[in-house]
């Protein structure tokens, strides 16, 4: 793990200003033209809370109507699964990671991928030392906990590349088990039930971690997506709603505590329950994970095609998917966006 300091702030402060500037160069900056401005409904794929800060901030501070969008924010959840509310139109734009969106693809969702905001997946399992972990060969024969969906992916495919049988256990949303000792190793997204853990007194040296993205599978987390048809009706709503939403992210990591107030505001409108520290430790881990070094600054928001081939060769040979989208189709961000 990579704990956060001083001097890693002060970094990415000066990292978010270099991004900053190359966004106000590229051509595809748009500022709201003089006309009406157009309304669109954005559904993050969870309950506010600091992963999605950007969007939020980018809402409260004016940013969206700055280029030209009048914005609905829909708090997500497991009520509003974002598949139904893209497919019906009740969403113009969602969030959802990347293995997600190629599922829903090839179940005839036709929507294509605008804006690749998270480039480091966050997920990992957690074990003691103390158990014994320290290396994947010792997860053997080990009862882990895995929750289900698109959680697991990951889980198994490194099962099946390190040829590890271990016992799966279905884990909920929290980490009791783990805590208790119902099972050796727990899932855990390094934003959010890693902090949980570590906040019970464990200290970070007494943990093994196993981050997927460590391990050569990288799955790009939250992007965000339109339908086909939206995106070719209104290409220039789709690139002002991306960039928007990367001057929104930009706009949190410099003013943090701005940032976490503006969360915690939603979040209470939402009735979600949320504590300053743990959206502070949020906040901080989704800056490396969208802008993860200073060399990829320039392809802030970009999907990469080898991250994109890894993850629908995974899905294609789980059998979760039978056909693996061109990529060109796929990806129509600013990569892709001199070829509509």
């Amino acid at each position: 793990m990579r704990p956060g300091s001083v001097g890693k702030m002060q970094k990415f402060r000066d990292l978010c200003l270099f991004v900053a500037a190359c966004i106000m160069l590229s051509p595809l900056c748009l500022r709201a033209d003089d006309g009406a401005l157009k309304k669109a409904v954005f559904l993050p794929q969870w309950v506010p809370q600091a992963q999605f800060a950007g969007y939020y901030t980018a809402y409260a501070k004016g940013i969206y109507r700055k280029h030209g969008i009048d914005l609905t924010i829909v708090p997500g959840g497991a009520d509003r699964p974002v598949s139904r509310y893209l497919e019906t139109g009740q969403a113009t734009f969602i969030t959802a990671w990347l293995s997600s969106a190629l599922q829903m693809r090839d179940k005839g969702i036709r929507l294509v991928n605008i804006g690749q905001v998270v480039q480091r997946s966050a997920l990992m399992l957690v074990a003691k030392k103390s158990s014994g972990i320290e290396k994947p060969r010792d997860l053997e024969g080990r009862k882990v906990g895995l929750w289900g969906g698109d959680f697991e992916i990951q889980p198994k495919a490194f099962f099946e590349r390190e040829g590890l049988h271990v016992k799966p256990v279905r884990q909920s949303f929290s980490v009791n088990l783990f805590l208790r000792g119902g099972v050796d190793a727990a899932s855990a997204m390094w934003y959010n039930e890693y902090h949980t853990i570590i906040n019970t007194g464990i200290n970070p040296e007494e943990l093994t971690t196993f981050s997927f993205a460590d391990l050569g599978l990288n799955f790009p987390e939250d992007g965000i997506y339109t339908l086909e048809e939206t995106r070719r009706r209104d290409p220039e709503l789709a690139r002002a709603f991306v960039m928007a939403s990367l001057e929104g992210w930009l706009y949190a990591f410099s003013h943090p505590k701005e940032a976490v107030d503006i969360v915690l505001k939603y979040a209470a409108e939402a009735k979600v329950p949320a504590n300053r520290a743990h959206q502070n430790w949020m906040l901080a881990r989704m800056k490396e994970l969208i802008v993860p070094s200073k060399e990829e600054a320039a392809g802030l928001g970009s999907l990469k095609q080898s991250d994109y081939a890894l993850v629908a060769r995974e899905l294609k040979e789980l059998k979760l998917i039978r056909n693996i989208p061109d990529f060109r189709e796929f990806y129509r961000g600013s990569a892709t966006d001199a070829q509509k």
